[in-house]
């Protein structure tokens, strides 16, 4: 008998992806495609979901603004 995983996220569905990001399984409902990332991951991708977290020219994460 085998034992299918479960999404990592909902815990009730079969998983069958993988998020690139994190390593998780998750099942098709909680899977971007178009990003192949879960949608934990996805959340914070800058990607247009809303996400308030600075990306691309001018962000402050890129060391050039550090003080010590």
């Amino acid at each position: 008998m085998s034992v299918s995983e479960l999404c990592q996220i909902c815990e009730s569905r079969p998983a069958d992806r993988t998020c690139e990001r994190c390593g998780r399984t998750v099942c098709s409902q909680h899977y971007d495609d178009s990003l192949s990332l879960c949608l934990d991951c996805s959340e914070g991708s800058g990607s247009g979901s809303g996400s308030d977290e600075p990306t691309g020219p001018g962000r402050d994460d890129t060391g050039e603004n550090v003080r010590f």
